[in-house]
């Protein structure tokens, strides 16, 4: 079981890893780099043509609910996970002599880690489309929407990126799930979610 446990969190890991490396040497390859792009240029597009403030501010409540169902999911299953993995986080800490951590256990912390992370990135995406559509709503042309452009594009940018954040943790607790209900389940299930996210 943990050399299969290993082999999922460490295609997990690996796959992370890229991302970074990617968004640090060629961003241009990655689709946040390329979506907070647009999102930029949407603003900007949107602040040249007066009454599209009605239009701005519903496409931005269709991004703030979308992130906000991210968030919810994430919230209940971290409640789940939480409430399932008590019981062997109660037996690891009350056990008198040295810890043993199980397989089983490592990947509940694996999955309690993703959901929490998740929950927290969708949460402050929510808060940054939330700062945003204030900043949309006002009249285009007017002062203190020439004021707070500059603020509206970054926290498009960062929305859009901590919601693309979110999203993806929330997708990749599939492969510790199915490693949770057989350990050799988790490597091709890993494959399958990577292979499904790098297309």
């Amino acid at each position: 079981p943990w050399l299969s446990v290993g082999a999922t969190v460490l295609m997990l890991a690996l796959y992370e890893a890229r991302l970074t490396w990617l968004q640090r040497h060629h961003p241009q390859r990655l689709a946040r780099s390329v979506h907070a792009g647009l999102r930029e240029q949407w603003f900007e597009a949107i602040s040249q043509h007066p009454g599209t403030e009605v239009l701005a501010v519903q496409t931005l409540r269709n991004s703030l609910m979308s992130a906000t169902m991210v968030a919810s999911t994430a919230a209940i299953g971290l409640v789940g996970s939480a409430t399932l993995a008590t019981p062997s986080l109660h037996q690891l800490l009350d056990s008198g002599g040295l810890p043993a951590a199980t397989p089983r256990l490592a990947l509940e912390l694996v999955l309690l880690a993703l959901l929490f992370a998740s929950m927290m990135a969708s949460a402050m995406a929510v808060r940054y489309f939330n700062h945003a559509g204030f900043i949309a709503s006002m009249p285009v042309g007017s002062a203190a929407r020439a004021h707070w452009s500059a603020a509206a594009v970054a926290y498009l940018r960062r929305a859009g990126l901590l919601y693309g954040w979110g999203l993806r943790q929330l997708l990749l607790i599939a492969p510790i799930l199915a490693a949770i209900v057989h350990p050799l389940a988790g490597p091709p299930v890993t494959l399958i979610v990577v292979a499904v996210l790098v297309a």
